[in-house]
C-alpha cells in the first residue's frame, strides 16, 4: 500500500507539473514579432489605394487616409480629389425590355457592388496577419512547417490556408499568401499575395496586396504608401 501510494503521488505530481509547464511556441517567435511590429505601425498614418477590376475593367478606385484610433482600430477618411473609376453606362437595344430590363440591370449592378464590397472586406480580414488568430490555430493543432514557411489551416474560415514565410533572425515576414473563398468553397475561391515594404525604423508593412477571384474574373489590388509618423 505504501509503495502504491508513493507511486500514485509521484505520477500525480508529474501530471500537475506537465499541466503547469508553458506551451512550446511552434511559430519560431512569429507571434511575438507580429505583435511588436503591429505596435510600431500604430505610430504611423498612410494612404491606402484600392482598385477593383472585373474582366480587366476598372470598376472601383478610391484612396483613403488611414491611421490607428485610440481603440486600436484603423480609421479611414476618403482623400479629396482622388481619381475614381467611371462605370460604363448600360446599353441596350431599341426594342423591348423597357423599365423591366432596366430594373434587372440595376439589380445585377447592385448585387455586383455588394459582392465587390465583400471581396474588399476580405482583404482586410487577412491582412495584416493577426497574432491571436495564429495562436488560436496553434492551440487547435492547425500549424505545420515546410522549411521556413509556416502553414496555418482554418485561420479565418473553415478550409482556408495561410502560408507565412518568416525570417526569425531578422524578425521579418518574407512572404504571405492565402488560399480561401468569399462565400462558397470551389465556387468563388480566392488567392491572395502580399508584397512587404520596410520603413526607415525597420517596421514592416504590407506594401501591396493582390487578391484574385478567378471564377468571377475579379481582382482587388490594395497599395499602401506615404507612411508618416502620426503628428509629424
Amino acid at each position: 500500500m505504501t509503495i502504491n501510494l508513493a507511486l500514485t503521488t509521484l505520477l500525480t505530481g508529474a501530471v500537475i507539473l506537465g499541466q503547469g509547464a508553458p506551451a512550446k511556441d511552434s511559430t519560431g517567435g512569429l507571434k511575438e514579432s507580429l505583435a511588436e511590429n503591429q505596435a510600431k505601425l500604430r505610430a504611423y498614418s498612410w494612404v491606402e489605394t484600392t482598385q477593383v477590376t472585373l474582366k480587366g475593367e476598372v470598376k472601383k478606385q478610391e484612396q483613403k487616409q488611414c491611421y490607428y484610433g485610440a481603440d486600436g482600430k484603423v480609421q479611414k477618411t476618403a482623400v479629396a480629389g482622388a481619381p475614381a473609376a467611371q462605370p460604363k453606362e448600360a446599353t441596350g437595344g431599341k426594342r423591348g425590355g423597357g423599365k423591366l430590363k432596366e430594373r434587372v440591370v440595376e439589380n445585377k449592378v447592385d448585387e455586383m457592388k455588394d459582392y465587390m464590397e465583400k471581396v474588399v472586406a476580405l482583404v482586410h480580414e487577412y491582412v495584416p496577419p493577426d497574432a491571436q488568430k495564429i495562436g488560436a490555430a496553434e492551440s487547435a493543432g492547425n500549424l505545420s512547417k515546410s522549411g521556413a514557411t509556416l502553414n496555418v489551416k482554418n485561420y479565418l474560415k473553415p478550409g482556408d490556408l495561410v502560408a507565412i514565410g518568416f525570417d526569425p533572425a531578422a524578425k521579418l515576414l518574407t512572404s504571405y499568401t492565402v488560399q480561401a473563398y468569399v462565400e462558397k468553397p470551389k465556387e468563388d475561391d480566392v488567392k491572395l499575395a502580399v508584397t512587404f515594404g520596410k520603413l526607415e525604423d525597420g517596421t514592416s508593412y504590407p506594401q501591396q496586396i493582390v487578391l484574385d477571384v478567378t471564377a468571377k474574373k475579379m481582382q482587388v489590388k490594395v497599395t499602401n504608401s506615404g507612411y508618416k509618423k502620426t503628428g509629424s
